[in-house]
C-alpha cells in the first residue's frame, strides 16, 4: 500500500494554507470583504499549521518527531475549530441576539491588556454575525470550521504509531 512520504504530507499542508491566506487575502483586497476579529484569528491558526507544515517539511522527521509536529497542529487546529465554531454560531443568532458591533481589532490589541482583549475578540461582535459570502450554503466561517476539522484529522494521523512491516 502507497503511503507518501512525511516531508510530501508536510509539504502539501504548507502548500494548502498558504492557498488559504491568498484566497483570504483576495476575498479581502479584491472583494472588499474586510475581516473581523474571529476571521482575523482564524488566519492566525492557519498561519500557525503553516509554519509548523513548513518545519515538519524542512525537519522531515521520523516517528517522534513527526507526532510532536501532528501533536501541535492538532492543539492549534482544534483552537481554529473553536473559534470557526463560535463564528458560526454567531452568524446564526437571530437578528436580535446578535452582539452590538465593537471597535477593530488593532484598537482593542492597543488600548486593553492582552487576557481582556482576547476575551472581546472571541466573544464576537456584530460584523462577525454578518455574511458576506458563501459557497454550498456554507459561509466563510463554515468552510474554515471543515477544513479545521479535517486538519484535525489529518494531525491524528500524524499521530498514528509507526507502520509495522511484514510479520
Amino acid at each position: 500500500m502507497y503511503a507518501p512520504s512525511q516531508r510530501a504530507l508536510f509539504l502539501t499542508t504548507f502548500l494548502f494554507c498558504g492557498t488559504l491566506i491568498a484566497i483570504a487575502l483576495y476575498f479581502q483586497y479584491a472583494q472588499g470583504l474586510e475581516p473581523c476579529p474571529l476571521c482575523i484569528m482564524q488566519r492566525i491558526a492557519i498561519i500557525g499549521i503553516g509554519s509548523i507544515s513548513l518545519l515538519g517539511a524542512l525537519h522531515n522527521p521520523r516517528t517522534t518527531g513527526r507526532r510532536c509536529y501532528g501533536l501541535v497542529i492538532l492543539l492549534i487546529a482544534g483552537i481554529g475549530a473553536a473559534i470557526a465554531g463560535r463564528h458560526v454560531w454567531l452568524q446564526h443568532l437571530p437578528a436580535d441576539q446578535v452582539p452590538s458591533c465593537g471597535p477593530g481589532l488593532g484598537y482593542i490589541l492597543e488600548t486593553l491588556p492582552l487576557n481582556e482583549a482576547l476575551s472581546m475578540i472571541f466573544k464576537g461582535s456584530g460584523e462577525c454575525a454578518a455574511i458576506h459570502w458563501s459557497l454550498l450554503s456554507l459561509t466563510i466561517p463554515g468552510w474554515m470550521l471543515v477544513i479545521f476539522s479535517s486538519l484535525i484529522l489529518f494531525s491524528l494521523y500524524l499521530l498514528r504509531p509507526a507502520a509495522q512491516g511484514p510479520a
